[in-house]
């Protein structure tokens, strides 16, 4: 069985791979069974299959998907059946076989089948002659041949082993249809019997041939929809193929078109989540009524509901129940959300919330809606039969004791404390955890953190919502006037509305709360938005709507409204008074700003993704201003000169790396995040705008010519005709459209990347870029001007003068270029392109014309030869420039000439001490390991290294007041790109080397253990002071344990994952300077820091000896392994 089992598996891989579809004769009008009796005596053919032309796409991989059936795929190929008619010749059918039906198919690539045979009806499978097999149902056989006797045995035996496995069922596996009946299908004569059955319908040729199992083929729902026409008619829509259906009355199209949808809601759903939570058996009765199997639920709540109570609980709002569906919000249910449910259970959620419940108050299944509405309303608003907490009512107490259930299992009490009044949002005083949700990240409680985050934003008695929301209420800003106004829904508006889809109203915003009247003398509104609930504000393009100024709001609760007029002043001051309305004092910069959108999102940075923050952000134009956590005045963030901008898939985050520091912004699939997702990817800068629109380096040059200019100057200075020559186009079209999509994931390397190819690429963008690099035509004029001057202090004061007016970003491009082109003349012995040449090609190019003008070179040849007059280049700067170049040049000539280059990056490295002047910029290959690195240093400082110096490579953190020497086969570049601003690399002896090697020499038992003073650091905070443990080091392990007698170690880690470095931050105050910091990182984003000291400077080396010797096998140093 286990061999079959493997061969089964095999064949569905082979299945995945579909093969070109075979060229057939498609003339068939029909197709037939043949079927015949038992004892063979006579024969008959079916003459009645349908055949329905759909094919799958090219593209679509995997022909079960997203039409397979309900179970895999267990066997596939080609088979010849009987053909219609009765004639001899068999035809070539694709035929698959699952645990529920047998079916063949025109070909490999359709979808839908000509015919399927219900498993359970077949009564046996009979081999006839040599290549022959028979399937025999009740009614009928189907005779099939296989290529040779081998395949047709693989089919058979595999058919029995599927008839053996199956359990007995009712014909077509539909036996459950919730409905059936006759309907015409457009294009047949006959009507055909049609079953709706739990996700899939079913067409048979009649009721006859579906009590026998043998159909045309089924409709899997997941992928379809109904629509229904005015007329009797209605359809499934399908992306393969348009099913239409006449029924006999209106009444009779309605009702198959409900039971069709209600298939459909069924093929959406899914039955993991309810399972999971059923496995609590008091969560299979509804919390409420007592109604079994109920499949809804208040997460909030924490109790599983009925759909019935569930409609009622949806009433109330998502400020008190935020319902979701067990079956259909699949997405919703992490594994700590279901952990709460099963934890907690309807029982224990009603010991609490129903632990006062009169006998004549309570409702049952079979209750109307206006008792279960009752009910509902008094349990959850009115919290009526509730079991009252202790320290009800006292509101410091209750938030104290919340702060301390938080960091412990106890559910229950942290639902009892919540819903008693406690703030889920109360201040804890500690900024490094300023409120209960921080302190269950803190203490690791998933659970307790999975609960809070659910009721953030429940309506709690005696909490006011700005005092929850917003830590300083908004000041209250009184304003009024006409608006127009859809009506609110829970999805984005992105598709156009007109000026008729709105409605006038008359708005009031005051005391924190906007209203909305029929007019201006009505008394009661027509709804109304509170400030705080609203978390993001959007200022939409002109024109995106009827009106010509729009602007959006985003609630909590997941509604969204849609504001706008055609005077620009109103529309305006609204924004500006409701911008005011939502954000703290401290982002009123924000508010007055002429901002896109501003709201709150969470927020990470570091390397602990997992404690996010709230932050006010306001995005506009390429500025990002944030407004971080515990911070007075918001951050600007220039969204042109990130080093990185990653859109991880949905629901994650947007990192950006800005400065060396990384953020993460987190919407927690907010219909509003995807558009703050948008807005930072327009702003980042890149496509077709002008050159302050695109993605600039921190000295204001577009990242498309630093990236280009620098592969040139690394690898095509000495390239001969660089610039004259032309690339291959196409590949020179494909790399610019790469570069202007996002340059920053571009990287140019010489063995995929052409040096004529780039440099095509970036002249084609500077001539072509909007507006050019000198600005608009006019602009231009000046420049070709100056060239009519005679003195040459005269022409270069002049060009002084006109650089002086660019803009920044043009100032910083034409600076770079005229560098670069001065940089390549000067190897114009080598490239044959001095300045002249160069002026003849960039003149035309940068100045956006044809070339008959010459004045355009001229200026370029002027600023060339004038370079450092001109852009007052410092000298010393530009020599340490050009002596960089020279080392590049040297380097690749020095390269061996077989095989490809390897890429290399400009390292910046330090020399025994980080002053200024003593960094060397050293070229550094993915492969440079530091010993490599560090002879690199010393030949270009020309130091001979003794037998005695045991230089090293180290990584210095200033900040943490430790340092790490490298290993000295470990690669430096991956070390290098993690560096942040705080650490640094640095060459110097490694005064530790000679001491280990000393100590070390002769040593038998590698492993170590003793008494140290120990601290922990999780994420960004120290735990506690240093206290006495001990410490055991194994060949594979380290180990914490409280006490030499303790059994089990406190903490442990692998040995492999440590970095072990040397020193401990002095803020820590630890108890001796003989100490160790070991960093290990926990499932790749955790990080963690263990600090030891030691008594004595020689207990420090013995340690940093056990660690060094068992990481690396003894093998410290070359030779001395």
């Amino acid at each position: 069985m286990e061999r079959k089992d493997d061969q089964l598996r095999a064949l569905q891989r082979c299945f995945k791979s579909i093969e070109e579809p075979v060229n057939m004769n498609n003339s068939e009008d029909a197709d037939s069974d043949l079927y015949t009796n038992r004892n063979r005596s006579r024969s008959s053919f079916d003459e009645g299959s349908i055949y329905i032309s759909c094919t799958r796409p090219h593209s679509l991989e995997d022909p079960g998907k997203p039409y397979s059936s309900h179970s895999p795929v267990i066997k596939t190929g080609w088979l010849d059946k009987t053909p219609p008619k009765g004639t001899l010749i068999f035809q070539k059918r694709w035929v698959t076989l699952d645990a529920e039906f047998l079916r063949y198919y025109q070909n490999e690539k359709e979808v839908f089948s000509k015919r399927f045979i219900a498993i359970s009806t077949i009564a046996e499978v009979l081999s006839v002659g040599e290549q022959k097999f028979e399937v025999v149902t009740k009614n009928r056989t189907f005779l099939f041949r296989a290529e040779n006797s081998a395949v047709r045995g693989e089919w058979v035996a595999v058919l029995k082993e599927t008839i053996q496995q199956r359990s007995a069922s009712d014909a077509g596996g539909d036996s459950y249809g919730e409905k059936q009946g006759y309907l015409e299908m457009n294009g047949y004569r006959s009507k055909l019997f049609i079953v709706v059955s739990a996700d899939r319908v079913f067409l048979y040729m009649n009721s006859e041939e579906r009590s026998q199992g043998i159909g045309i083929t089924c409709i899997d729902m997941n992928m379809g929809s109904v629509k229904s026409s005015d007329t009797r008619a209605f359809s499934i829509n399908t992306c393969y193929k348009l099913f239409s259906f006449v029924a006999e009355t209106t009444q009779q199209r309605d009702e198959w078109v409900e039971a069709m949808q209600a298939c459909i809601g069924r093929s959406l759903s899914s039955d993991t989540v309810v399972w999971s939570v059923w496995v609590e058996e008091s969560n299979r009765r509804c919390a409420d009524c007592g109604d079994e199997d109920p499949d809804w639920a208040s997460v909030n709540l924490c109790v599983v509901i009925c759909k019935r109570c569930a409609g009622v609980h949806q009433s109330l709002g998502p400020s008190v129940s935020k319902v979701r569906s067990l079956r259909m919000d699949e997405k919703v249910w992490t594994d700590s959300l279901i952990q709460v449910f099963l934890q907690l259970g309807n029982d224990r959620s009603n010991l609490f919330w129903a632990s006062n419940v009169p006998p004549s108050e309570t409702i049952r299944p079979s209750s109307n809606s206006e008792e279960r509405q009752t009910f509902i309303k008094t349990k959850y608003c009115q919290r009526k039969y509730r079991q009252y907490h202790r320290l009800f009512g006292r509101q410091e107490d209750l938030n104290k004791a919340l702060c301390k259930s938080v960091q412990t299992g106890d559910l229950l009490e942290t639902m009892s404390l919540v819903f008693c009044g406690a703030d889920v949002n109360c201040p804890t005083g500690d900024p490094d955890v300023p409120n209960p949700l921080c302190i269950a990240q803190n203490y690791g409680r998933k659970l307790q953190e999975e609960f809070l985050f659910h009721n953030l934003n429940t309506e709690f008695p005696g909490v006011q919502d700005v005092e929850r929301v917003i830590p300083q209420a908004a000041v209250s800003i009184p304003h009024a006037g006409i608006l127009f106004k859809i009506g609110s829904t829970t999805r984005a508006v992105t598709e156009r509305k007109g000026k008729g889809d709105f409605s006038q109203r008359w708005c009031i915003l005051d005391k924190g709360v906007l209203k909305y009247f029929d007019g201006e003398k009505r008394a009661h509104p027509c709804g109304e938005i509170k400030m705080s609930d609203v978390q993001c504000l959007v200022v939409n393009p002109l024109g995106k709507h009827g009106y010509l100024h729009t602007f959006e709001l985003y609630q909590i609760s997941g509604r969204i409204h849609l504001f706008g007029a055609d005077t620009p002043d109103s529309v305006q001051q609204w924004i500006e008074t409701i911008a005011k309305a939502i954000v703290p004092p401290e982002a009123e910069r924000m508010a007055s700003w002429s901002f896109e959108r501003v709201g709150r999102l969470r927020y990470t940075e570091g390397p602990n993704p997992h404690s996010p923050r709230a932050c006010w952000v306001a995005a506009g134009g390429s500025t990002l201003l944030v407004l971080f956590h515990a911070s007075d005045r918001p951050e600007s963030i220039d969204l042109r000169k990130l080093q990185e901008l990653c859109v991880q898939p949905e629901p994650g985050p947007v990192v950006l790396v800005d400065r060396g520091r990384t953020l993460r912004l987190e919407g927690d699939r907010r219909a509003d995040f995807p558009g703050w997702v948008s807005s930072l990817q327009q702003g980042a800068g890149g496509g077709d705008g002008p050159l302050d629109q695109q993605q600039l380096t921190g000295t204001d040059v577009p990242v498309i010519v630093d990236r280009c200019l620098g592969f040139i100057t690394q690898y095509g200075l000495k390239s001969e005709g660089i610039y004259r020559k032309a690339g291959v186009q196409s590949k020179v079209t494909a790399l610019l459209s790469s570069l202007c999509l996002d340059a920053r994931r571009v990287q140019l390397t010489e063995g995929d990347h052409q040096v004529d190819d780039v440099a095509n690429a970036v002249k084609r963008f500077l001539r072509n870029v909007r507006e050019g690099v000198f600005g608009r035509e006019q602009a231009s004029l000046p420049w070709l001007q100056t060239v009519a001057l005679s003195e040459k202090s005269q022409r270069i004061s002049q060009y002084q003068a006109l650089l002086a007016s660019l803009p920044p970003v043009h100032r910083a491009t034409l600076g770079a270029v005229i560098n670069h082109l001065y940089c390549v003349q000067c190897f114009a012995e080598e490239n044959k392109m001095d300045a002249h040449s160069l002026s003849i090609v960039f003149g035309p190019t940068l100045f956006q014309a044809d070339g008959t003008d010459k004045s355009a070179g001229q200026v370029v040849e002027d600023l060339v030869q004038h370079y450092q007059a001109v852009f007052d280049v410092d000298a010393e700067l530009f020599k340490r420039q050009i002596d960089m170049i020279s080392h590049i040049i040297r380097a690749k000539e020095d390269q061996p000439d077989e095989g490809p280059l390897t890429p290399r990056t400009i390292c910046g490295i330090y020399l025994e001490v980080k002053e200024e002047g003593s960094e060397l910029l050293v070229q550094v290959s993915q492969t440079m390991t530091a010993m490599e690195v560090v002879s690199e240093v010393l030949r270009r400082r020309t130091i001979s290294p003794q037998p005695e110096d045991y230089w090293s490579c180290f990584l210095v953190n200033d900040k943490e007041d430790m340092e790490r020497p490298l290993h000295y086969q470990e690669q430096v570049l991956p070390v290098y790109f993690s560096l942040d601003k705080d650490c640094h690399l640095l060459i110097k002896k490694n005064d530790y080397m000679k001491t280990i090697l000393t100590c070390t020499d002769g040593w038998v038992n590698v492993t170590r253990n003793g008494h140290v003073q120990f601290c922990e650091e999780k994420g960004q905070r120290a735990k506690g002071s240093f206290s006495r443990r001990y410490c055991v080091v194994t060949a594979t392990s380290l180990e914490i344990y409280k006490t030499q007698k303790s059994n089990h170690p406190e903490k442990e880690c692998h040995l492999q994952a440590l970095k072990v470095y040397c020193g401990i931050r002095k803020k820590l105050q630890p108890p001796s300077s003989w100490g160790m910091t070991v960093e290990w990182t926990q499932d790749q984003h955790e990080m963690h820091r263990w600090y030891l000291c030691c008594e004595s400077d020689h207990e420090l080396t013995d340690w940093l000896a056990t660690f060094l010797l068992l990481q690396h096998n003894g093998d410290l140093w070359p030779g001395t392994s």
